[in-house]
């Protein structure tokens, strides 16, 4: 007899009391209907409500159902870390508690890593028709400025529904607000093969989105951050240590200009004040950017722990 094909949904959640029973009835259902085995992990974000309760409930009624409470609010990306780190199966579907994501699209998603790609991230076509403009406008914007400085071919990097080969989320490391940028996280680990697959968005029914032009603004600090941290993270010399060698040779440069000046055509230095203070700044900034590049290297080679969060529950 064949082995069943293990789907592991991660559900990162913050105040979804209403929501959890009938999401992980639909859960539920499509696990049973395609014939996969399963767990679901819901990663309770420090909620204040009865969320916890519910997920007590759920796990009570069936052990397949898991949860991880955190005894503050420590954002997305903890949760969906932490999700990562406790699942165990073949496939992972991430998904947000909020019933917009539709459980019904996992088998297609599935279907898409078994024919070989590392990734699949959803892409909300009707996202417009559902949510208000303050979030549908910065959504475009941080979806176009997203693609063009990562060059992944994606239109919803924020969607919360995506699906990943499980190699995937045992290597990578989410923190901060970086669960935007899991696509990019995922390509600089290695993970080239990523696609996207068109899925429903659902009406919200409880609640209300917490992204708008502020979450635009930080995202956008973000894409920077992991840009530069995917590219620099293990080797920061090769960052401030050339920005530091450029800035020591201009200083030297300017410096060797003047000492001609002053003592092949005898030109005093006041003269030559403003160069003068531009290469001292020179080379006091380039020696500093070299000396951060050296630190930094001694950190990164020295420092490998990860985020650790204080988990209050586990189920």
């Amino acid at each position: 007899m064949s082995k069943l094909l293990k789907i592991g949904v991660v559900v990162p959640l913050f105040n979804e009391q209403d929501s959890l029973n009938p999401l992980a009835q639909e859960i539920v259902q499509v696990m049973q209907i395609n014939n996969y085995d399963y767990e679901i992990w819901f990663i309770d974000d420090g909620s204040t409500d009865l969320s916890w309760q519910v997920i007590e409930q759920l796990h009570t009624q069936n052990p397949k159902i898991h949860g991880v409470r955190f005894r503050r609010n420590y954002g997305k990306s903890a949760a969906l870390n932490v999700g990562f780190q406790k699942v165990n199966a073949d496939i992972v579907i991430t998904m947000d508690a909020d019933l917009q994501d539709d459980p019904h699209e996992i088998p297609e998603l599935a279907n898409l890593i078994l024919s070989g790609y590392e990734l699949v991230s959803g892409w909300k076509l009707n996202r417009a028709k559902h949510d208000p403009i303050t979030k549908s406008v910065p959504t475009k914007l941080f979806n176009w400025a997203t693609r063009k400085m990562s060059g992944i071919p994606l239109h919803d990097f924020n969607c919360g529904l995506k699906a990943y080969h499980i190699d995937v989320v045992k290597t990578i490391e989410v923190y901060g607000e970086m669960h935007r940028y899991i696509p990019v996280i995922a390509k600089w680990a290695g993970f080239t093969k990523i696609t996207e697959k068109r899925v429903n968005l659902r009406p919200r029914l409880y609640g209300k989105s917490k992204f708008g032009w502020n979450r635009f603004i930080n995202g956008l600090l973000d894409l920077l951050s992991i840009t530069f941290t995917s590219k620099y993270m293990k080797k920061p010399m090769h960052f401030f240590g050339t920005i530091g060698i450029i800035f020591m040779l201009l200083g030297t440069v300017s410096g060797t200009y003047l000492t001609v000046m002053k003592y092949a055509y005898n030109e005093p230095l006041k003269n030559r004040m403003p160069l003068l203070f531009l290469t001292i700044l020179l080379v006091i900034s380039g020696i500093q950017f070299f000396m951060t590049g050296f630190v930094g290297d001694m950190i990164s080679r020295t420092n490998s722990q990860k985020d650790s969060y204080n988990i209050k529950t586990i189920l």
